[in-house]
């Protein structure tokens, strides 16, 4: 089985992927690795582009490395926020019967009443280089994916109170167990 976490900047998508690796033993991989792998490697030309560019730029050579872990039968985890909501459309239906999705947002207000607490938070599973937290980029991004996860039917997990890693993680499970789950969101 594949599973993918996308979604937002900030909302936990590394630490939930070490978590389920440490309990599974599966494979995964950061989509934050492969665009900084094009970016040095040059072997593709990513050049300037933003985020959200970057996640249609990247997708088709991304989706490849899913079919090949659902085609080789591989579990493994790909996270990141180079995700696009219409995922489903690059898989067959049956490559669909072995593939999860997840997108993790914040609210708005999650975001403005526990901006120090992301802050504080940001390099707990990875330390990253030059990155700023900005609480208007991290509400719109937000935002926008809960928007394009309603549009596109994808299921979205919604980060609304208190953050707990527990619930996140129990609310990931679930949708992994669950192919078909009758909700297309959860809010925490």
């Amino acid at each position: 089985m594949v599973v993918l976490i996308g979604g937002s900047s900030h909302v936990g998508k590394t630490m939930i992927a070490h978590m389920l690796v440490s309990k599974h033993g599966w494979e995964c991989i950061s989509l934050d690795y492969i665009k900084e792998a094009f970016m040095k490697s040059q072997l593709g030309s990513p050049g300037d582009r933003s985020d959200y560019e970057m996640r249609y730029w990247m997708w088709p050579f991304v989706a490849e490395i899913i079919r090949k872990a659902v085609n080789s039968k591989r579990n493994l985890i790909v996270e990141g926020c180079y995700i696009p909501a219409e995922w489903a459309k690059s898989f067959t239906f049956a490559e669909l019967k072995d593939i999860r999705c997840v997108f993790i947002v914040m609210s708005e207000f999650h975001i403005r009443s526990h901006i120090s607490d992301i802050e504080r938070y940001s390099q707990r599973v990875e330390r990253r280089t030059d990155d700023i937290i900005d609480m208007a980029r991290l509400i719109n991004c937000s935002r926008e994916f809960k928007e394009d996860c309603l549009k596109t039917d994808t299921f979205y997990i919604e980060i609304d109170g208190r953050y707990d890693d527990e619930s996140l993680f129990d609310s990931v499970e679930s949708v992994i167990q669950d192919a078909n789950p009758l909700e297309k969101g959860i809010i925490l």
